[in-house]
């Protein structure tokens, strides 16, 4: 049975009918009596809002209702949008869906249409009038953590969202007293906004009798959706609410999180009795999809005199943005943290992570989620490592990857790796791409002034099944994470397995 698997081409099941246009996405679906929502969002960083007029957008022909977020707040859900993820010390500030008295980003909701198609909700969403009165922000990841700093909530006395570190700091400032080199090295690995070719889009239909939602969504995690949104936004029981995700055009991490426009889009729902569609424009995409990375790190390395690695310190400034989104605690943490001795074998490590509040759009998940920034911190400390002790960048790398023969390997940061021939891998990686040649071509090309060659080198190592596992709770999270699998054998000789 394995011959027939494995090294046969298998072809996916899905994709006939997306290569010939007949995928089904959440805005292609439609369904009886179906109406469609817009959202009014905050074209300020901070402000307060003073008053909501909805009179013109009621005005509107097609227009059913308009909300805001008192209305949501008044009508006995929950509201909230939690975080997914946490660990000691960590601040949790009320997320509600839609904004009440304090506009925290641009682009935070502060009310929503509701009319008979998308376009009467847009203009009417233009028509509701919101009063504002502006407040000082702060924008950059480090500064928010200073002192004086425009609060992002005034009532917990600074923007730390929480202070955490992995390693052992005095055993790290050890090693760099005894060290020959250290290398330090500033960088910022800058935000960005994740861009699907698809937006993200909801269509909640709940039914008043049975007390039942029935939502469709672009999502990676339907069943993360069911629970927070059944725990925290819609007080409903979790076998009340089905969450079903048709083909998805793209998410890389971004559609995993728990949003407040689904919850929004499902809270309609109920109060009007008929199934309620909202699909984002591109500018709301920008401007609310969770964005990824922003961290302003200082990290060091501390050598012997032949170029070993004999400690790693990292202090790492964490962009949350304005609200912890679901994962967002996790990614600068137990996925970035635990990753940071990469294939090097590593004696001492102490790493530092600040997470601050910040008036903008939160952070959180996107592809690969912590373990591309600490590779990123960690191969440019050797880049560096090397030009200052003046080694080949291969050679400063195999004098450092873990031996073969060290394996089961326990790093400085909780993991443990099972096994590896890190040095085999980059010779047959230099061997495949004619390293050698690679180099005289590089030299010849400076000789003569012509278009230069630049050589990079990169080694990465990934996390994976990294919850639930022991690993997780040990960390500080509230659990170790869990999973459950039922096997059935039926008497047909069938066998089903959940």
């Amino acid at each position: 049975m394995m011959a027939k698997v494995i090294g046969a081409a298998i072809k996916r099941r899905e994709d006939p009918n997306l290569i010939t246009g007949k995928g089904k996405y959440t805005d292609d679906l439609q369904l009886p009596n179906m109406t469609y929502a817009a959202v009014v969002r905050s074209p300020y960083a901070h402000a307060r809002i003073k008053s909501i007029d909805t009179s013109q957008a009621k005005a509107i022909p097609g227009v059913i209702a308009v909300f805001t977020g008192q209305d949501a707040k008044d009508s006995g859900v929950p509201g909230a949008i939690p975080v997914g993820w946490l660990h000691p010390g960590i601040k949790t500030p009320e997320h509600r869906m839609l904004a009440v008295d304090t506009v925290r980003y641009v682009g935070h909701g502060v009310a929503v249409v509701v009319a008979e198609d998308r376009y009467s909700a847009r203009d009417a969403a233009e028509l509701v009038e919101v009063e504002y009165e502006a407040l000082p922000a702060v924008t950059d990841t480090a500064k928010a953590a200073e002192a004086g700093a425009p609060l992002v909530f005034p009532e917990l006395g600074d923007n730390i969202a929480f202070d955490w570190q992995l390693g052992d700091k005095a055993k790290t400032d050890q090693a760099f007293a005894n060290a020959a080199h250290t290398v330090t090295l500033n960088l910022r690995n800058n935000r960005l906004i994740p861009h699907a070719i698809e937006p993200r889009s909801a269509l909640a239909d709940y039914n008043n009798v049975k007390e039942e939602l029935t939502l469709w969504m672009t999502t990676q995690n339907p069943h993360i959706h069911r629970l927070l949104m059944s725990l925290a936004s819609l007080g409903l029981p979790e076998h009340k609410i089905r969450v079903i995700a048709p083909e998805v055009g793209g998410g890389f991490g971004s559609k995993i999180h728990h949003y407040a426009d689904e919850a929004v889009a499902s809270w309609c729902s109920m109060q009007i009795g008929r199934p309620v569609k909202w699909t984002a424009t591109r500018s709301e995409t920008n401007l609310t999809d969770a964005h990824g990375r922003d961290h302003v790190t200082k990290a060091e390395l501390a050598l012997d005199a032949n170029g070993k690695i004999l400690g790693l310190r990292v202090h790492t400034y964490a962009n949350m943005g304005a609200y912890l989104s679901t994962f967002a605690p996790a990614v600068p943490t137990y996925l970035y943290g635990t990753l940071l001795s990469g294939q090097y074998d590593i004696p001492a490590i102490h790493v530092h992570v600040l997470a601050t509040f910040t008036h903008t759009t939160p952070v959180d998940a996107y592809r690969g989620a912590g373990r591309p920034e600490a590779t990123f911190v960690v191969e440019r400390l050797m880049h560096l490592a090397a030009e200052q002790l003046g080694v080949e960048q291969a050679e400063i790398r195999k004098r450092n990857f873990v031996a073969p023969d060290a394996f089961p390997y326990q790093t400085q940061v909780a993991l443990q790796y099972d096994s590896g021939n890190y040095v085999g891998a980059i010779d047959k990686a230099l061997e495949l791409a004619g390293y050698d040649q690679l180099r005289a071509e590089q030299a010849r090309r400076r000789q003569s002034g012509g278009k230069l060659l630049g050589i990079g080198f990169s080694s990465y190592i990934e996390a994976c099944g990294l919850a639930p596992s022991a690993v997780v709770g040990s960390l500080g999270a509230q659990a170790g994470q869990w999973e459950s699998a039922q096997v059935r054998v039926h008497p047909t000789g069938t066998v089903t397995v959940f």
